[in-house]
C-alpha cells in the first residue's frame, strides 16, 4: 500500500502545471515533427537526420497515432513513464531490503530533475524509466544469475541503446562492471563478449570517426567548466535545476541564502549519503565506479566541443545515484541523524517545489513556439505582409501557425552564412565565422545583409504593407555597441559563441535597416520571443 501511495504522490507531482500555455520549445517541437511524419513519407527521413536514436520517436508516434497530437497529450507520455518509473525504483531499493526501496521510491518521486522531465516531451523520461531496469537486472544477475535476469538485463540496455545516442558510454561501463564482478564464475562466456564488442569497435571505426569529424552547430552555446560536476549534484538532488540548458561558470553563482538552503544543502546531504553507501558495499562501489566512468567520458567529449555537459545527457547514470542515496540514508545507525537528515532533506523539496514560482512543474517554456504564433496573430498582419523569422525557419511554427497567408523569410542557424557575406558557405561559416566576421561586428555595419534585405523585402513592398520581425533573444541580446566593444577585444571576442554574436548583429542590422525606410508600428515581447512590426507608407516616403 505505501508504494502505491508514494506512486500516486508522484504523478500528482507530475501533473501539476502540465499544460504549458507556451507550447512546444524547439526541442519538444522536434520530437513531435519527427513522430508525426508519415511511416511512408517523411519518418524514416527524418529519424535519420536527428542525432538521437528512433525509439522514442516510434513510442510518442504509437500515442500519437491513438489519442491525437495535443500538446496534453504529448506531455502525459512523459508522465506515464516518469511515473512508471517509481515502483521500478523502489523494486531496485527492494533488492537491499524493503526500507531502502521505499526510499528510493520516495526519492524518485520528490526528484524536481524527473518531474521536470516527466513534463518535457522528450525522451529523458522513458531513457531513466530503461535505466532503472538496468539497474535492476545488473543488481539481480550479481545475485542470481538466470535466464530471466539475463534476458532483462540485455533487453533493458537494448532499450537504452536505441533511445539514447550515448547511452552505449553507460551500458559499456555497465558490461565492465560485470564483467570485473562476474569473472571468475563466467570467464569463458565473458571473454568470448569482449572478443564481439572488439570486432564491433572495429566495424564502427568509421561511424566514430564521423561523429568526432563532423562539424555541426547543434552543440555551440556553452563550454565545459568544473562547476558542471556541482552542477550535476544540485540538478539531480536539489529542488533547483540549473543545468537544464546550460549552466554559469561558477557554481557560487547566486550566493543567496535560497541557494544555500534549497540547492546546496540537499546536495551535500545526499553525496553525504552516497559516500556512505560506498564504504559500506562492495557492490555499491563498483555501481559508482560506473557512474564516474559515464562522467569521465562526458567531460572528456565536452572539453573536446562534441557534447555540452548538460545534467540530463548523464541520466542513466541517476537510477544508480538514487540508489546509492537512499541506501546510504537507510544505513546510518544512529537514528536522529538517519531521520533528521531524511526529514530536512525531504522537507526541502517540497517546500520548494510547492511554494517556489520557479520551481519543476512551473517552469515555464519561455522558447515556446505557441508564443510566437500569439506574437503574428497580434500583430493583425494582412494577407501578404512579409514575416522574417531569426534563428528558427518556418516549419518549426507550423503547429501552431499557418504561414500560407504570408510571405516568409527564415533567417536561421541553418543558413544565415547566405545573409552575412556573398561567398562564404556553412562549412567555412563553421569553421572561420568568427574572423571572417569579425570586421562586421566591429564596424556594426553589413552593407550585404542590407542589400538583401531590401531587395528581398523593402523593395517589393506596396504602399500599406507591413513586414513583422520576429526574434529570439535569448540568443540575440548582445546590443550593436557591446558587439564593437568585444570585437576589439581579442579574449572577449574568444569566449563568445558565434551564433550569440551572430544573431545579435542580424537583430541589430535588420532593425535599423527596416528603419530608415519604414515606420515602427509595434513592439511585442513574451518568454524569450520579441516582434517588431514594420509598415511602408507612402511609397516608402515615410511621417
Amino acid at each position: 500500500m505505501c508504494i502505491w501511495a508514494i506512486t500516486i504522490f508522484g504523478l500528482l507531482l507530475r501533473l501539476l502545471f502540465i499544460n504549458k500555455a507556451e507550447g512546444l520549445w524547439n526541442d519538444e517541437y522536434v520530437s513531435w515533427f519527427v513522430a508525426s511524419q508519415p511511416f511512408t513519407n517523411g519518418f524514416i527521413e527524418s529519424v535519420k537526420s536527428q542525432c538521437h536514436m528512433p525509439f522514442y520517436y516510434l513510442y510518442l508516434k504509437f500515442f500519437m497515432l491513438l489519442f491525437g497530437q495535443s500538446d496534453l497529450l504529448l506531455r502525459l507520455t512523459s508522465v506515464l513513464a516518469g511515473t512508471i518509473s517509481i515502483p521500478v525504483m523502489y523494486l531496485v531499493g527492494k533488492e537491499k531490503d524493503k526500507q531502502t526501496g521505499i526510499f528510493t521510491a520516495i526519492l524518485t518521486a520528490l526528484s524536481s530533475f524527473l518531474i521536470y522531465y516527466s513534463q518535457e516531451v522528450r525522451f529523458y523520461a522513458i531513457l531513466f524509466l530503461f535505466s532503472a531496469l538496468s539497474l535492476l537486472f545488473t543488481i539481480r544477475v550479481l545475485k542470481k544469475q538466470n535466464n530471466y535476469n539475463f534476458i532483462g538485463l540485455i533487453i533493458s540496455n537494448l532499450l537504452i541503446l536505441i533511445t539514447h545516442t550515448i547511452g552505449f558510454v553507460y551500458v559499456f561501463f555497465n558490461i565492465v562492471i560485470l564483467s570485473i564482478l562476474l569473472f571468475k564464475t563466467y570467464k569463458k562466456q565473458i571473454i568470448k563478449l569482449w572478443a564481439i564488442l572488439a570486432i564491433l569497435f572495429i566495424c564502427t571505426t568509421p561511424l566514430i570517426i564521423k561523429i568526432f569529424t563532423t562539424q555541426s552547430f547543434s552543440q555551440w552555446w556553452g563550454k565545459f567548466s568544473l562547476a558542471k560536476f556541482g552542477f550535476l549534484m544540485t540538478d539531480y538532488f536539489s529542488p533547483i535545476l540549473t543545468n537544464l540548458v546550460d549552466s554559469p561558470a561558477k557554481f557560487f553563482y547566486n550566493p543567496t541564502p535560497e541557494f544555500f538552503i534549497f540547492a546546496l544543502c540537499p546536495a551535500l546531504i545526499a553525496t553525504f549519503w552516497i559516500i556512505k553507501a560506498i564504504l559500506k558495499d562492495k557492490v555499491n562501489t563498483f555501481l559508482f565506479l560506473c557512474t564516474v566512468g559515464v562522467v569521465i567520458v562526458m567531460s572528456f567529449a565536452a572539453i573536446l566541443g562534441k557534447l555540452v555537459f548538460i545534467t540530463k545527457y548523464s541520466i542513466e547514470i541517476y537510477p544508480t545515484l538514487i540508489l546509492l542515496a537512499a541506501f546510504g540514508a537507510i544505513s546510518i545507525n544512529k537514528k536522529w541523524l538517519r531521520y533528521g537528515s531524511i526529514s530536512i532533506f525531504c522537507l526541502l523539496q517540497i517546500i520548494y517545489l510547492l511554494y517556489s514560482p520557479i520551481s519543476a512543474p512551473k517552469i515555464k517554456r519561455a522558447q515556446g513556439h505557441a508564443i510566437v504564433a500569439d506574437l503574428i496573430n497580434k500583430a493583425n498582419l494582412k494577407d501578404g505582409d512579409y514575416i522574417i523569422l531569426e534563428y528558427y525557419p518556418a516549419e518549426r511554427f507550423e503547429k501552431y501557425i499557418d504561414f500560407s497567408k504570408y510571405k516568409v523569410i527564415s533567417i536561421d542557424k541553418g543558413n544565415f552564412h547566405l545573409y552575412m557575406t556573398p561567398d562564404t558557405n556553412y562549412r567555412k561559416a563553421y569553421k572561420d565565422g568568427k574572423e571572417i566576421y569579425r570586421d562586421l561586428f566591429k564596424s556594426n555595419s553589413n552593407p550585404y545583409l542590407k542589400f538583401r534585405i531590401y531587395n528581398d523585402i523593402v523593395n517589393q513592398m506596396q504602399p500599406n504593407q507591413s513586414v513583422l520581425v520576429v526574434m529570439l533573444n535569448s540568443v540575440a541580446f548582445y546590443p550593436s555597441n557591446v558587439m564593437m566593444g568585444m570585437s576589439g577585444d581579442d579574449t572577449l571576442y574568444e569566449k563568445v559563441p558565434l551564433l550569440f554574436l551572430v544573431f545579435s548583429h542580424i537583430k541589430s542590422q535588420i532593425f535599423f535597416d527596416l528603419s530608415e525606410t519604414l515606420t515602427r508600428i509595434d513592439f511585442r515581447s513574451r518568454g524569450d520571443w520579441a516582434a517588431i512590426k514594420f509598415t511602408k507608407l507612402n511609397n516608402g516616403n515615410q511621417e
